[in-house]
């Protein structure tokens, strides 16, 4: 507990008094599995905690036409959100930190465990921040709901400003989506998932998530 407590200070701590500094903690993990904190709730990812100042423009859709997420925007649309901050909606691990090109831009995925109140059991999924300016997180980096993810952006002018965040239940799907069914088993609607689960109870200790399957994508590799 001394361990859980002693991460949770440093990374809470840090962000307040360095808020843009580059000092990360690294999650333990071996070749199959990270150790992270089990999450307390999820909060929005813009305009932390609760998304003040931001409309979710467009939802999951997993019929044709797909979107496999939900795009958000400023209250006062165009590009004047553009490098507002992100924010990882639970603590986790980076396991995907890259610019993936094509029609994504920058993307972070975070990796979250958290306790389901209904079952009792340490489930996990992740969650993906797409389209953005800059990324302010590294590979195996851990973070806590709130931490600064990276900044809104719009693909090299390729969109106006927005955020692109999805949900996954199935931590093999990235970027390329290779070969996963768009299915509401591998993939979910973010707003209802912080909703149902916003508040946690607070856990004093780690749990473990699964790494090293990511598939790599356009040259760039994950956890």
């Amino acid at each position: 507990m001394f361990s859980f407590i002693r991460l949770i200070l440093v990374l809470f701590l840090a962000s307040i008094a360095m808020p843009n500094a580059s000092a990360v903690y690294m999650a333990k993990r071996s070749q199959d599995w990270a150790y992270v904190p089990i999450c307390d709730g999820f909060d929005f990812p813009v305009g932390k905690p609760n998304g003040d100042g931001y409309y979710r423009s467009r939802g999951l859709r997993l019929k044709s036409p797909r979107h496999l997420g939900e795009d958000w925007n400023g209250n006062a649309g165009g590009d004047s959100d553009l490098g507002d901050p992100i924010y990882s909606i639970g603590h986790g691990v980076v396991t995907y930190a890259a610019d993936a090109r094509g029609a994504w831009g920058g993307v972070v995925i975070v990796r979250h465990a958290f306790r389901d109140p209904k079952s009792g059991k340490v489930l996990c999924c992740q969650s993906l921040y797409g389209h953005l300016k800059d990324i302010d997180v590294i590979l195996g980096q851990l973070v806590l709901r709130g931490t600064k993810v990276g900044t809104m952006g719009n693909n090299r002018g390729m969109y106006p400003a927005h955020l692109h965040a999805e949900l996954h239940f199935n931590v093999d799907v990235n970027c390329g989506q290779q070969g996963i069914a768009k299915t509401a088993q591998n993939y979910g609607d973010l707003t209802s998932f912080i909703k149902r689960f916003r508040r946690l109870p607070l856990e004093r200790k780690m749990a473990r998530v699964p790494i090293g399957s990511f598939l790599p994508y356009k040259g760039t590799d994950g956890l």
